[in-house]
């Protein structure tokens, strides 16, 4: 046993003490990976989404001179007929690249610090091999001499790409050492397998990736390991029915991750609701915090229209192909876009090509990023935003049809400002503040129609309920009675409090917005109100 050989299977122990969400088919698909073309893995996903709870899980499985056998009872794996096959059979290479970097106190030496400390440790578990003077002719004799070949396993494989961006040759030291390990003529003679975790998928050059005998899953292509990546529905179906949650509930928080056919859930913060047996965002403000802050400012044509698209619950097309999978090669709107999503901070619809927030937990973020930015018309928006729900509250029509004409103006390009679909997502931008009070519902079934957008009050808030008919070239006053002759109010059941029916009309023509709002229990107590 050594700091990064066979260092044991402690990690998994304690992670499976805990609430365990069982994930070790995932050790089933590795296991048919060895000794194969296909056995160089590199699995990369958001922070959160339980990237060392596979490394350490794989590491306690693989690593020789232990028995994990107990570890995995009752688990997926032991039904799997490789369970026993690879079972504690193999000499495990653990390296956490975050530990060398704080280890580490001059960056620049983190390479040759690396490969010093992991030279050090194969020669004190292996003093056969201790005149051999560099990690390769180490491998390769000790492999000569025992007849058994390592698993390697690196978490954070891209953590000096992240956290030392600009440094380009500390990368390429870095990149050298890498492809003397998984892209060699040596590489099958002493690698039965490698897994490697982080958040970008491996830097290209190009369009061709530094390592290119990677199988990469990542957020826009995950398959087939897609239930490994995070929660499936399923999962977060039986903790719900386990811990009295409500499913509906986690899925506007947490859900919204499209990987294949799988629904997948941020699985830090669904145990994190669970623990503290309360709705919100987790989402820990980290270096991807700052990082959202400052992609959402950078001065790419369209990436101002996207971001504001997206939070009003649009869809974005995206090309994915041209990103570096680096922090600092961002040449285009979609290489912020793409880089968003391996950050987790927007998900990717593979068949259709296209990026949107997934969740609220995230939407929050995106209004926090704005909120705190320099974006001036970010800000602004989000400024005209909170005037307007106050003034939605107040009644007050006049200043409601300003405000939206204002944030059209802004907000939509001429060629699609007499667009229906840019009206509506107008004005689902114009009231995202309201996401601070409200669950937004879209198009809830009600009656003979739909409720184009309904803002519930959240829990224990007392705001007024919001129903919201939008009009095309007709007339706000039109939009009331629609609402009211399909009888939208009294399909709520529930709702015992204030209700408003906001009527919000667009003439094409003369390019004007009007409003109306109803108060539907002073209207039902023989009071309308006439704004």
């Amino acid at each position: 046993m050594g700091k990064y050989l066979d260092i044991g299977n402690d990690g998994f122990q304690s992670i499976i003490r805990t609430r365990y969400v069982d994930k070790t088919g995932l050790i089933a698909y590795v296991n048919s990976t060895i000794d194969t073309t296909y056995k160089l893995t590199c699995s990369v996903r958001p922070r959160r989404f339980g990237k060392s709870f596979s490394s350490k899980m794989l590491c306690a499985y693989y690593v020789k001179g232990y028995d994990s056998r107990d570890l995995f009872k009752g688990l997926e794996i032991e039904k799997e007929h490789t369970f026993l096959t690879y079972l504690n059979q193999f000499h495990v290479i653990y390296l956490d690249i975050t530990s060398f970097l704080s280890a580490c106190e001059t960056k620049e030496n983190t390479v040759n610090y690396m490969k010093q400390e992991l030279l050090n440790d194969l020669r004190d578990n292996f003093s056969f091999a201790s005149n051999e003077r560099d990690i390769i002719s180490t491998l390769l004799r000790i492999v000569n001499q025992t007849k058994e070949k390592f698993i390697f396993i690196i978490d954070e494989w891209d953590a000096i790409y992240r956290e030392q961006k600009e440094n380009k040759k500390l990368q390429e030291e870095y990149m050298e050492l890498l492809r003397s390990l998984f892209k060699s003529i040596h590489t099958d003679k002493i690698c039965a397998a490698a897994y490697m975790t982080g958040i970008l998928p491996i830097k290209k050059y190009g369009r061709e990736s530094a390592l290119s005998d990677f199988y990469e899953y990542t957020m826009v292509n995950a398959a087939p390991i897609e239930a490994y990546v995070g929660f499936t529905l399923e999962e977060v179906r039986q903790l719900c029915a386990e811990n009295h949650l409500e499913l509906n509930r986690l899925e506007q928080w947490y859900d919204g991750y499209r990987l294949g056919e799988e629904r997948i859930y941020n699985p830090k913060s669904v145990m994190e609701c669970i623990r503290r047996k309360k709705y919100g965002s987790y989402w820990t403000r980290t270096e991807t915090y700052e990082s959202l802050k400052t992609y959402i400012e950078l001065n790419f044509d369209g990436l101002k229209d996207a971001v504001i698209d997206m939070i009003g619950g649009q869809s974005y097309r995206v090309d994915t192909e041209s990103f570096q999978n680096d922090l600092t090669t961002l040449k285009t709107k979609d290489d912020v876009l793409t880089l968003l999503i391996h950050l987790g901070y927007l998900c990717y619809d593979e068949e259709r090509q296209k990026v949107s927030i997934p969740n609220r937990e995230i939407k929050e973020e995106f209004i926090r990023a704005i909120k705190n930015g320099s974006r001036t018309e970010l800000v602004k928006a989000v400024q005209k935003s909170d005037e307007l729900l106050k003034a939605t509250w107040d009644k007050d029509e006049h200043r409601v049809a300003e405000i939206i004409s204002e944030l059209h103006d802004s907000d939509t390009s001429h060629e699609f400002y007499n667009n229906e679909q840019a009206l509506r997502s107008v004005i689902k931008m114009a009231y995202l503040s309201s996401i601070d009070y409200y669950v937004k519902l879209e198009e809830l079934q009600a009656g003979k129609g739909y409720a184009d957008i309904v803002f519930w009050s959240k829990k224990n808030l007392d705001y007024p309920m919001l129903l919201v008919e939008l009009k095309w070239n007709q007339s706000a006053e039109g939009a009331i009675t629609q609402i009211k002759d399909n009888k939208y109010p009294s399909t709520i059941q529930k709702w015992d409090g204030e209700m408003l029916l906001v009527g919000i009309n667009y003439d094409k023509k003369t390019r004007i917005h009007e409003c109306r709002i109803l108060d539907l229990n002073r209207e039902n107590h023989g009071v309308e109100h006439n704004g």
